[in-house]
C-alpha cells in the first residue's frame, strides 16, 4: 500500500519525538516528555461573489519538557532538524537547572499512561481543489444572498480543511502518534430593513467532509437567521425565565468545567470549591465524558500527557462526580489525574423528552437567548453578567426579536434553577446539549 503523505509526517514526528527523548538523557535529565505535530490545511473566503483569500497552511513544531528532580524546564522549536533539537533540548536542561523545586512537578504516574491505544478513526482528509472549494463557499453566499430581497449584503463564506499529525512521548515509554482531520462549511450575512441591520451566520463542522450539511443549507439557515432578527428591540428591566438556545448553552457548561479543573481548583479561584460529591444541579441532570467515540469532533486516546481516557460522569444525579485533573494539579490536591490533562473529550448532557418549541410553550414567558456578547463571568464568584439578544417569549409562542440587553444572575443559583434541557442538541462540536432552561435571571434593557 503507497504511504501517504501524512503517514511519512507521523513517522518522522516519532523519530523526532525518540530523538529528543535521546538527546536528554544525554543532557543528565532525570526524566522527558515531547510532543511533536504537523499539520496542513485549505482555507478559502469568499465575499459578494468574489474570491477575498485562499490560505494554504502548512506548520510543524516540537515542545519539550525536561525535570531535574522536580525542576522543570521547557522548550519548542518549529525545527525539527537534529542540530535544532539538541539545541531546544540544552536550552530546556538549563532551564531546569536553575528552576525553582517543585515537588508536584514531573512525568505521571507510570501506571496512569495510556496503552494500546486504539483507532478512533479521527483522520478522514479532503481531497479538494480551491476551485472545489471556492464554489462551495460560492454556493453558500448565493443561497442566503438569493433566498430574500432584505439580505442585503454578506460577511462572507468559507471553506476550510484540516489535516494533522501529533505524537507524544516520555521517558517512562510512553510513546504514541495519531492523525485527525477537521473540515467545515461557514456563512455569514446581514439582512436590512431601512436602517436596521442585523447580521447571523451558520456552519457545518466534521471530521468526514461526506458528513457536512451541504453549502446551499448552511446559507439558508444564515439568511433565514438574520432576517428572524430584524426589528429588534430592547427590553424594561424585570425578573423572568430564560432559555439558553442550544447553540449557545454549552457556555453555561463550559463556566462548569472551568470551575472544576485542577488549576482554579488549587488555586482556590473557584466557586465551586469543595463541592466534590455535593448537590449543584437538581437530580434528573446528568454530564458525562465519553473520550473514545468513534470519529467524534473531541474524542482523543489519551490526554495531552498520555494518561489513559475513560468514560465518566461529571454530573451524577444533580452531584458533582469528577473534579478534572491533570497530573500537576491531581498532585496539588493530593488527587488522581483524571485524564483530563489538556481539557474535556466529547461531553454529553443529558436532554429531557421537550424539543425547544415545546419548551417555550412551557416557559409561557420569558426570553430565549440566542447570543452572548462580552466576557463578564467570575470564576472565584460565580456572578455573571453578559450582554445579550435573542427573542420574547408569550403565551408560549416567540413575539418579537431582542437586543441590547443584559442578563445577570450567579451561576449557583443558575445551575440549581435549571428547570429543563431539550432535545433539539447541539451537535458541532465537543460539548453537546440541547437548550437549557433556567427558572429566573434578570433582565436589563434599556427600556
Amino acid at each position: 500500500m503507497k504511504e501517504t503523505t501524512e503517514m511519512l509526517s507521523i513517522n518522522r514526528l516519532h523519530e523526532v519525538v525518540t530523538d529528543i527523548l535521546m538527546l536528554a538523557r544525554k543532557e543528565g535529565a532525570d526524566a522527558a516528555e515531547a510532543g511533536a505535530h504537523s499539520e496542513t490545511g485549505l482555507g478559502v473566503n469568499v465575499r459578494m461573489s468574489e474570491i477575498e483569500t485562499v490560505e494554504f497552511h502548512q506548520g510543524q513544531g516540537v515542545g519539550i519538557t525536561v525535570y531535574f528532580g522536580h525542576r522543570k524546564g521547557s522548550a519548542s522549536t518549529n525545527d525539527l532538524s537534529h542540530n535544532a533539537l539538541a539545541s531546544s533540548v540544552a536550552a530546556a536542561c538549563r532551564i531546569a537547572r536553575y528552576a525553582q523545586e517543585d515537588t508536584c512537578a514531573g512525568l505521571p504516574e507510570e501506571r496512569l499512561l495510556a496503552r494500546d491505544c486504539e483507532d478512533l478513526d479521527l483522520y478522514h482528509p479532503w481531497d479538494i481543489t480551491v476551485d472545489q472549494a471556492v464554489a462551495l463557499a460560492l454556493s453558500a453566499e448565493s443561497a442566503a444572498l438569493d433566498f430574500h430581497d432584505d439580505i442585503a449584503n454578506s460577511d462572507g463564506a468559507s471553506v476550510n480543511s484540516y489535516s494533522g499529525a501529533r505524537v507524544l512521548g516520555n521517558s517512562l515509554g510512553f510513546q504514541h502518534g495519531y492523525l485527525s482531520s477537521r473540515h467545515s462549511i461557514s456563512c455569514s450575512v446581514i439582512a436590512q430593513q431601512g436602517q436596521d441591520m442585523q447580521r447571523d451566520d451558520w456552519w457545518t463542522v466534521a471530521r468526514r467532509a461526506d458528513e457536512l450539511a451541504s453549502a446551499e443549507s448552511i446559507g439558508l439557515e444564515a439568511a433565514k437567521r438574520s432576517l428572524a432578527r430584524l426589528g429588534s428591540r430592547s427590553l424594561p428591566t424585570s425578573q423572568c425565565p430564560v432559555i439558553f438556545d442550544a447553540t449557545i448553552a454549552g457556555s453555561l457548561i463550559g463556566h462548569l468545567i472551568s470551575a472544576i479543573s485542577g488549576g482554579n481548583l488549587y488555586r482556590k479561584s473557584s466557586f465551586l470549591l469543595d463541592m466534590l460529591g455535593k448537590d449543584i444541579f437538581p437530580d434528573f441532570v446528568h454530564l458525562h465524558e465519553s473520550p473514545l467515540l468513534k470519529g467524534a469532533l473531541g474524542s482523543a486516546p489519551h490526554d495531552s500527557e498520555g494518561v489513559a481516557v475513560s468514560a465518566k460522569d461529571i454530573i451524577r444525579d444533580g452531584r458533582l462526580a469528577s473534579y478534572l485533573l491533570g497530573s500537576y494539579s491531581a498532585r496539588r490536591l493530593g488527587m488522581q489525574s483524571t485524564g483530563n490533562a489538556g481539557g474535556t473529550h466529547n461531553l454529553r448532557l443529558d436532554s429531557g423528552p421537550l424539543d425547544l418549541s415545546e419548551l417555550l410553550r412551557e416557559m409561557q414567558r420569558g426570553l430565549l437567548v440566542t447570543e452572548l456578547l462580552g466576557q463578564g463571568v467570575n470564576t472565584v464568584t460565580g456572578d455573571y453578567s453578559r450582554g445579550a439578544a435573542g427573542f420574547w417569549v408569550e403565551h408560549g409562542e416567540i413575539q418579537f426579536p431582542v437586543e441590547e440587553i443584559t442578563i445577570a444572575g450567579n451561576l449557583k443559583d443558575m445551575y440549581r434553577g435549571l428547570m429543563a434541557i431539550g432535545n433539539d442538541v447541539e451537535r458541532r462540536g465537543n460539548l453537546h446539549t440541547g437548550s437549557i432552561w433556567l427558572r429566573e435571571m434578570t433582565v436589563a434593557g434599556n427600556q
